[in-house]
Formats: structure tokens, C-alpha cells, sequence
């Protein structure tokens, strides 16, 4: 009668090598993505589309433009941006400023298919719904919200030497 064959050390990593090249490589872990990283995604996205005046509400913006004068703190990229991130899906609402004289619906649509295309393809997750909030129209005559924040000198006019 044959004895059983006891497994060697060669073996068991011959077996081990074999299961893990049968195993999918995203089966040997989980990927954890950030609500802000879908956000920036979804806001470079949305920057991209010609026809926006800028991301966010009068007062997201108008607080946005406060904090990024703080020294130590960055750009939020991801203004006006909502996300909600799951483990296979997300959803995002934006919030924009259109130019004066642009087709809102088809705007709408660019933007929406331009955030899908970009989530998914860097992220791998399903974009389920991307809502859409339009809160204001930036007219040609109109000055930037930038434009208005500048100090002005104290009301003075300079003196001339």
C-alpha cells in the first residue's frame, strides 16, 4: 500500500502561486475611494464644458472665495459638488452658473454626460444620477465675483505729485 505524500514547502507555494493566479486581482482586496475624490472628478469634469460661468451657489462661492485666501488652505476644486459615494455606486448634485445666451438643457446634458464619462472611467463606479441645479445666469456686463472682492484704495483718488 502507498504511503500518502506529506506536502513540502515547495509544494505549498507551487499551490499558493497557482490559487492566486486564478484569483482576480480586484478579488484580493477592497479599493476605498473618498467622497471629495469623486467630487474634484466630477468638478474637472464639469470645468470642462463650455458655457459654465462658475460651480457652486452665490454663497458657496462667496465662503470658497474667503477660505482660499486663508494661508494654508488649497482651492476646493470640488465646489458646489455633492457627491455620495457607495461601494459600487455614486450619485452627485451640482450646483452651476451658466453664461448668458447658453441653452440650458443641452448644457445640462454635456455636463452630465461629461461628469458620467469621467467618474466611472477614473473611479469604476456607476454614476447612478447626476442632478443638475441652475442658480444663476452671469451676464456679459456683470463683473466676476473676484472683480468686486478687490480692495479698493480708500475712496481717494491718488495723489498725483
Amino acid at each position: 500500500m502507498a504511503q500518502p505524500h506529506t506536502p513540502t514547502p515547495a509544494d505549498l507555494q507551487k499551490n499558493a502561486t497557482e490559487s492566486h493566479a486564478s484569483t482576480p486581482s480586484d478579488e484580493r482586496g477592497r479599493t476605498a475611494l473618498a467622497v471629495g475624490v469623486v467630487e474634484k472628478i466630477a468638478g474637472m469634469a464639469a470645468r470642462e464644458v463650455s458655457g459654465i460661468h462658475a460651480l457652486g451657489s452665490g454663497f458657496s462661492r462667496t465662503f470658497g472665495a474667503m477660505r482660499d485666501r486663508v494661508p494654508g488652505t488649497k482651492s476646493s476644486i470640488g465646489r458646489g459638488i455633492k457627491a455620495e459615494v457607495g461601494e459600487k455606486q455614486t450619485a452627485i448634485d451640482i450646483a452651476l452658473v451658466v453664461e448668458y445666451g447658453v441653452v440650458i438643457p443641452r448644457l445640462a446634458g454635456e455636463v452630465r454626460s461629461n461628469i458620467i464619462e469621467a467618474v466611472e472611467r477614473m473611479t469604476g463606479l456607476e454614476v447612478v444620477e447626476v442632478n443638475i441645479a441652475v442658480n444663476d445666469v452671469h451676464l456679459p456686463d456683470e463683473p466676476d465675483e473676484e472683480e468686486e472682492e478687490e480692495p479698493s484704495t480708500s475712496g481717494r483718488r491718488p495723489r498725483v505729485q
